[in-house]
């Protein structure tokens, strides 16, 4: 007997299918699926969820200095002519960034295994390239759901049934986090 439900898939797709399904669990918060396939979405994103927590506070605040260009009312940058050549003006400005220790780093990467790059385009430029954003759901685990599940003890995912599908009769679920 097997450890996984294989879901009427070769492995590939079925990696595929439930990597996609937890990347829109963890991205929308909620997704509506069948009963076995959210079973076997659950276990791995409680898994992610699990990590998230235990290494949500494992890294350092270090103060770094970085080149930024400068730039004109327009947002556009500012250069000036250098030996009969235009260059670009940057100014040297103190940031505040976390660096991961290594157990948190290799954390993220485990993560990064499982979850897909998710692209947030906004409403009004649907379709378009123009001003989407890559959204960085590891960091989305560490920073918003880890500390919301810190004192918990598992459980962060809630099944509830909703009924059965029309087309095959299948039970229809709505997989959420707690």
């Amino acid at each position: 007997m097997s450890g996984y439900r294989k879901l009427s898939r070769t492995s590939d797709q079925r990696k595929a299918l439930l990597r996609n399904q937890v990347t829109a669990l963890l991205y929308r918060g909620k997704i509506i699926t069948t009963e076995a396939k959210a079973k076997e979405v659950r276990k791995v994103a409680e898994g992610l969820i699990a990590l998230a927590v235990k290494e949500k506070d494992n890294y350092e605040t270090v103060t770094v200095t970085a080149k930024v260009p400068r730039k004109d009312k327009d947002g556009k940058r500012v250069k000036e002519v250098v030996d009969g050549k235009k260059v670009t003006v940057y100014d040297e400005v103190q940031k505040e960034i976390k660096k991961d220790n290594p157990s948190r780093l290799h954390a993220r990467r485990q993560m990064l295994k499982v979850l897909y790059p998710v692209k947030e385009v906004p409403k009004e430029a649907a379709g378009r390239k123009k001003n989407t954003k890559e959204i960085d759901l590891a960091a989305k685990l560490f920073d918003e759901i880890a500390p919301k599940y810190a004192n918990r003890n598992g459980g962060y995912t809630r099944i509830v049934k909703i009924g059965q599908r029309r087309g095959d009769g299948a039970m229809e679920v709505v997989l959420e986090l707690v």
